[in-house]
């Protein structure tokens, strides 16, 4: 069974870090880009980054830009996202997913089940 699993989530006030980590498990992303999407209550899911499959391409939200960072580790079948300075508009649940490539993230052959990011003011 396939399966993504996100953890790293949490409280944090303004201007703090957090670094997710989402956990791939039942066969290896190795070959496979992947990203992070978030969705605040009330909102749509958006995307917030993307990585190829050998980490050396990598693609950003506007609104993440600088401040976010994807990576990964193609031996723990794990990739990460580094978060720092987070504003209160962070605040969302982050979902990982594994997709074939990089402009096709947005409609990914797998999901995690999410975690939850809290940026107080």
């Amino acid at each position: 069974q396939v399966q993504l699993v996100e953890s790293g989530g949490g409280l944090v006030q303004a201007g703090g870090s957090l670094r997710l980590s989402c956990a791939a498990s039942g066969r290896t992303f190795s070959s496979n880009a992947m990203g992070w999407f978030r969705q605040a209550p009330g909102k749509e899911r958006e995307f917030v980054a993307a990585i190829n499959w050998s980490g050396l391409d990598t693609r950003y939200a506007v609104s993440v830009r600088g401040r976010f960072t994807i990576s990964r580790d193609n031996t723990k079948n794990t990739v990460y996202l580094q978060m720092n300075s987070l504003k209160p508009e962070d605040t969302a649940v982050y979902y990982c997913a594994a997709g074939t490539t990089i402009p096709t993230i947005a409609t990914p052959d797998y999901w995690g089940q999410g975690t939850q990011v809290t940026v107080s003011s």
